[in-house]
């Protein structure tokens, strides 16, 4: 049986473990799911938007792996700044402005970001993203 939600895990505390482990998986060129693990579980699924090059539904640890592998293709540079979040038990509701730079051609571009996300034994198990602009992210890919 899985553990109960742990409360005193505050929304930053989830998130700031969260988006480390991405953007040191990010940043590393690792393969390893080991740096995924301490906080992502083992059964998560990230819904991606279908207009994205990275679209769909990325599931387990592998699928999370592939799509951080696709989008360090796509972006040499992903940053995070005024993170805000709010949470009601196992969901945090996050948003921020969130920086993409092409590795194509060095474009950058910053915009809102915001993302539904569900936690379980303080890993994330869900997660929903909501772009402000695609059409903006696909322009700069070009």
């Amino acid at each position: 049986m899985d553990k109960p939600f742990n409360r005193r895990r505050v929304a930053m505390e989830l998130l700031e473990n969260m988006f480390e482990a991405e953007m040191r998986f990010l940043q590393s060129g690792s393969e390893s799911l080991d740096m995924l693990a301490s906080a992502f579980h083992a059964e998560v699924v990230v819904h991606e938007p279908q207009s994205l090059p990275y679209a769909g539904d990325w599931n387990g640890l592998d699928g999370v792996s592939a799509l951080f592998r696709k989008m360090r293709e796509i972006w040499s540079d992903v940053t995070v700044e005024s993170l805000h979040a709010a949470q009601n038990d196992d969901m945090v509701f996050m948003s921020c402005t969130l920086s993409l730079t092409s590795r194509a051609n060095g474009a950058t571009i910053k915009q809102p970001f915001a993302e539904v996300l569900r936690f379980e034994d303080d890993r994330l198990i869900e997660g929903t993203p909501f772009y402000y602009d695609t059409s903006e992210i696909l322009a700069i890919l070009r």
